[in-house]
């Protein structure tokens, strides 16, 4: 079986694209209002645990997975789960189950992308009010402006429209010069914006309290307060470490599919995970929850979602140079979602690349237009609803952005360390300078890793029973009727975009692997 797909460029470009892929809006917007509704130090004592014995190994088996799929040349998830699967199981079993994972990619990188761009587009347009001043002018509240930006079609849909034509034109380019080329100049900007951010963090002193300031800020997230430690917290910092990582999504897996078969995936793997954590944990824990205290104390850090597009550009208002600090922010915002879309979106370019047959350029802009009409009902909702209430993107992302990622983590672990067992870890140290020991191999990815994850499953499933997911009409809707068809309505595409996936994902396997499933024996190898 004769593979000619492209590779990446360079080292640098390889490494800066994964981060890149990591790096999003999980780093800058999700984890301060995570960390700080959580406990603040009381949170960082979980998330650490989780990154340690969720983030790394899971890291590692997509990295690997990844290359070892691209061997084959596979850049999408279910025929990479199969070749693996199929070292423990027979090929037909392998096949179901490297379908159902293919499902949960497809549906990962066309449902979270279908909302997760117009976040991107909210940011690009918020870059724009911050150096025009439209959120400065204080007759209005900063709440009343995002709601009127939501509510306002032509803002909404044209930085939505831009984001995604900039998105197909970077695709469509190819691995080299598209997605590295924009990896090698929105990074180093990216650090750059937020090294600079984090410094006029901790030099704004006490302007409003003098309880109140940006090192009192750091205190509250590097201090730890054992009694504000609790399971909901520990649920919290696990999902964040899947969300932050970008694994359980497939779109590590597409992106280590251009490897080498030699390349170094355990390098490359600490590599990507410690420049995410610097980004994270130092530039984005630095430069917002600092700034957020000193402005509003402990009460307006932990002001949820709304911290970014609410809360902050109140700051921005009263503080010197605030609309410098809130456009390089939002810019901050747009450069890290934007290089985290390109992974989505290059995921289904690639499946219609080799399932298809479509060339590139024009793959990209059919998935342009399918990303359109996903996301349209995103865009569409609170304009007819006439709400800022979101029910449509907070359904998908409960299912699709949240708890899918944890069900595809746990089997793509399930698959490697227990059917591909042994052969898994001789795969992951191939051509490696640092080797993966045969006893983090057992102690991690066939124990503490799977038993972990599943734990966090299950109490995570008794969260959202609690919280009335599971109902008919949900808990966050009850009181709101004429939101509950655009609830529904999410389930709906959920359900059908689900379905076409593992059609999509089984045809894949066994278009290219007939043989091996009539015959059940594995007769294909690289």
């Amino acid at each position: 079986m004769s593979n000619s797909r492209e590779n990446w460029g360079s080292k640098i470009g390889l490494i800066l694209a994964m981060a890149g892929n990591a790096i999003g809006l999980g780093n800058f917007w999700r984890f301060p209002y995570q960390a700080a509704s959580n406990g603040g130090g009381a949170f960082m004592i979980p998330y650490f645990a989780a990154l340690i014995i969720i983030g790394i190994p899971v890291m590692l088996i997509e990295w690997n997975l990844g290359r070892y799929g691209g061997k084959y040349g596979h850049g999408t998830l279910g025929p990479m789960v199969y070749l693996q699967a199929r070292e423990g199981t027979k090929p037909r079993n392998a096949a179901i189950i490297g379908a159902v994972c293919g499902s949960m990619a497809f549906a990962v990188t066309l449902l979270v992308n279908s909302y997760y761009n117009h976040i991107i587009g909210w940011t690009l347009g918020y870059s724009f009010l911050s150096v025009t001043g439209g959120y400065m002018d204080t007759a209005k509240s900063t709440g009343e402006i995002f709601v009127g930006y939501v509510q306002n079609p032509s803002m909404v849909f044209i930085f939505w429209v831009l984001t995604l034509a900039g998105l197909a034109f970077a695709v469509m380019r190819g691995v080299q010069k598209g997605i590295e080329a924009w990896a090698k100049l929105m990074m180093p900007v990216l650090y750059t914006f937020g090294i600079i951010l984090a410094i006029r963090a901790l030099t704004i002193g006490s302007p409003v309290n003098p309880d109140w300031s940006a090192m009192k800020g750091l205190n509250y997230i590097w201090n730890p307060d054992f009694s504000a430690l609790k399971w909901k917290s520990a649920i919290a910092a696990a999902g964040q470490v899947f969300f932050t990582l970008s694994i359980g999504m497939g779109i590590i897996c597409n992106y280590a599919s251009y490897l080498k078969p030699d390349d170094d995936v355990v390098v490359s793997s600490f590599a990507t995970i410690s420049l995410n954590e610097f980004a994270e944990v130092i530039l984005g824990g630095t430069a917002v929850i600092p700034i957020a205290y000193a402005f509003m104390g402990p009460e307006g850090v932990s002001a949820g979602v709304g911290l970014s597009f609410i809360a902050l550009p109140n700051v921005f208002r009263s503080m010197g140079g605030g609309q410098f600090v809130g456009s390089l922010w939002f810019l901050l915002l747009f450069f890290a979602g934007f290089t985290s879309a390109i992974a989505m979106y290059n995921y289904l370019v690639a499946l219609m690349e080799e399932d298809l047959g479509i060339q590139r350029s024009k793959a990209a802009w059919i998935v342009f237009i399918g990303y359109i009409v996903v996301g349209l009902p995103v865009g569409l909702e609170p304009i007819l609803t006439k709400t800022a209430d979101l029910a449509y993107l907070t359904e998908v992302d409960n299912w699709v952005g949240s708890y899918l990622l944890i069900v595809l983590g746990v089997l793509e672990v399930v698959v490697a360390a227990w059917l591909m067992g042994d052969k898994a870890l001789e795969e992951m140290n191939r051509g490696g300078i640092w080797k993966i020991p045969k006893w983090f191999f057992n102690l991690f990815h066939k124990t503490l890793t799977p038993l972990v994850t599943i734990i966090l499953l299950f109490f995570s499933t008794i969260d959202y029973i609690k919280a009335g997911y599971f109902k008919l009409v949900p808990s966050f809707v009850e009181k709101s009727p004429q939101l509950v068809p655009w609830v529904n309505g999410a389930r709906v595409v959920i359900f059908v975009v689900f379905i076409a996936g593992f059609m999509q994902s089984y045809k894949s396997i066994k278009t290219k692997y007939a043989k091996e499933l009539d015959e059940n024996k594995v007769s294909i190898r690289v």
